[in-house]
């Protein structure tokens, strides 16, 4: 079995923090990473030419309503 390169990994947490539904702080604790590490790849990510205008509308989406049920 080959290792998984470290930014396929990167690439890959990233995407299951921003479409997992869980908090950032729980998604950073399941992926065994830090707020401020995981945050940093998330915003990279947007700001990146790798996130297609869909999976960019799709986080901002769903921050929103992480947003939303936090005041609820």
């Amino acid at each position: 079995m080959g290792l998984i390169r470290r930014d396929e990994y990167w690439q890959d947490a990233v995407l299951i923090a921003l479409n997992s539904g869980l908090s950032r702080k729980q998604g950073a604790a399941d992926l065994g990473l830090g707020m401020s590490t995981l945050n940093k790849g998330i915003n990279a990510r947007r700001n990146s030419d790798l996130m297609s205008k869909e999976d960019l509308s799709l986080a901002q989406e769903n921050e929103r309503l992480r947003c939303e049920n936090r005041i609820l």
